[in-house]
């Protein structure tokens, strides 16, 4: 079924919302920006800022012109009295008013890692101590960026990998692990895991944790909002997982539940192009969505039980982010030559059905190699974070032009992983995150070029 585009739930929504979703849509985080025009435009010709310039602290390279600074980091003493934790992953940015923007920042931390420090309260325990995952917040003063207060906003989750923002102000935040009492990897659990939990922006310290239990319990990577109807969209970081959404009763109260359902395309069962290019590039489908069951899912079956009624199998969905028209999503080991893809889903207007396409899908390691997290720049371009699989990394961020074309923004110079890319809501600042030692950098340039 679709959604209905034009409601009284609807316009309630986007009258309550408003306000709040002006102050986002400045902000790559939720821009919603010429890179998801309904039309694949002609080519731009546009080739990259230009070569990368070596660092001379060996962390990140970047063009001429772009500079970045290390805003936080692991161990970097809190607010709170502990200190900042390990992999840092997913990441979202807010406009607080007066002066202030807030990092809500997803450590992907299993139950035997380092919280940083005792957690007072949280959502669940291992063997009678809190779980090390969950967020922290990083206020900052919009003009400098000096942080003025950094704090844990979330405790007692398991890997905490990606998640999104929402047009009212919070962070989904998702669990990454489908685990619990009985259940593989589940020793000295007291709870089942698996879930999507709701972080506001405003928060001054640990939230009470509430699963968003009607959102599904399946292996979690990322969420994005659609702000004109508040359905949200998820990716499952699964070889055989399947696109979601979730349709709240309620548009920016997730917590009252809704329905659950997975996206099926007409005619197309597979969109990884293993074996085949089942996929063409640039080929819109039309798609519809069937309603899901039993999704607290306590067998981890809910992506099998999908693809049983018709779902679209997708290789590894990560990244997730929407833009004016449309959300873009990442495979990471879509394509045939497995080194990701990244799809565009356009919500249907009036009635009409929604769509598909393979908006672009990598041919070499020089386009991408295993594109992760994503987010849309102030130029409209795709801002692509790598996450490689390979004995010695090296990942890169990669834009995608609206036009579908591949450059190069920035190499990382450690062994770790990118994560977390997002705009500051004025669009000037690019924040993105080191996954391990966690290091958090604002990286600045001529992003409106």
């Amino acid at each position: 079924m679709t959604y209905p585009s034009a409601t009284p739930d609807r316009r309630r929504f986007l009258g309550a919302t408003a306000t709040a979703f002006a102050a986002l849509a400045a902000s790559g985080c939720m821009t919603r920006s010429g890179a998801s025009s309904p039309a694949r435009p002609a080519a731009s010709g546009f080739a990259g800022y230009g070569d990368l310039r070596p660092d001379p602290a060996g962390l990140i390279d970047l063009p001429q012109g772009f500079s970045y600074r290390v805003i936080s980091r692991l161990g970097d003493a809190m607010d709170d009295g502990g200190t900042v934790p390990d992999r840092a992953d997913g990441m979202g940015c807010f406009d607080l008013g007066n002066g202030e923007i807030a990092l809500v920042r997803n450590h992907e931390l299993q139950p035997k890692h380092d919280a940083g420090g005792p957690i007072a309260k949280g959502f669940g325990k291992r063997n009678g101590v809190f779980l090390p995952g969950g967020t922290t917040t990083i206020v900052l003063d919009a003009a400098t960026l000096a942080i003025k207060r950094q704090f844990r906003s979330l405790g007692g989750t398991i890997r905490n990998c990606a998640g999104g923002v929402t047009p009212w102000g919070s962070w989904l935040t998702c669990e990454e692990a489908p685990t619990g009492p009985g259940q593989q990897y589940g020793e000295g659990l007291e709870r089942n895991h698996g879930w999507v939990f709701e972080v506001p922006a405003a928060a001054r310290g640990l939230v009470d944790p509430v699963p968003l239990t009607a959102m599904g319990r399946f292996n979690h990577e990322a969420a994005a909002v659609d702000p004109a109807t508040g359905i949200v969209y998820m990716t499952e970081d699964r070889d055989d997982g399947v696109l979601y959404r979730f349709l709240p009763k309620t548009p920016g109260k997730l917590a009252e539940g809704g329905r659950l359902q997975a996206l099926v395309i007409e005619g197309l069962a597979d969109t990884r192009n293993w074996t085949s290019p089942a996929m063409p590039l640039g080929k819109s489908f039309p798609v519809r969505w069937v309603d899901l069951d039993e999704v607290e899912a306590p067998r981890d079956d809910l992506r099998q039980r999908a693809a049983a009624r018709g779902a679209a199998l997708v290789a590894r969905g990560e990244g997730l982010h929407m833009g004016e028209n449309a959300v873009f999503a990442c495979a990471t080991s879509g394509g045939a030559k497995q080194l990701g893809q990244i799809f565009k889903l356009t919500p249907g207007l009036a009635g009409a059905p929604d769509s598909i396409e393979l908006f672009f899908e990598s041919e070499s390691i020089d386009q991408f190699n295993y594109g992760d997290n994503l987010c849309v720049a102030p130029s409209g371009h795709l801002i692509v974070c790598e996450d490689q699989y390979t004995d010695r990394v090296d990942n890169h961020i990669r834009g995608i032009t609206p036009a579908g074309e591949a450059y190069t923004l920035a190499r990382l110079e450690v062994q770790a992983e990118l994560a977390g890319a997002c705009f500051s809501p004025d669009g000037r600042v690019l924040f993105v995150n080191v996954y391990s030692p966690a290091t958090t950098l604002a990286i600045t340039g001529p992003w409106f070029a």
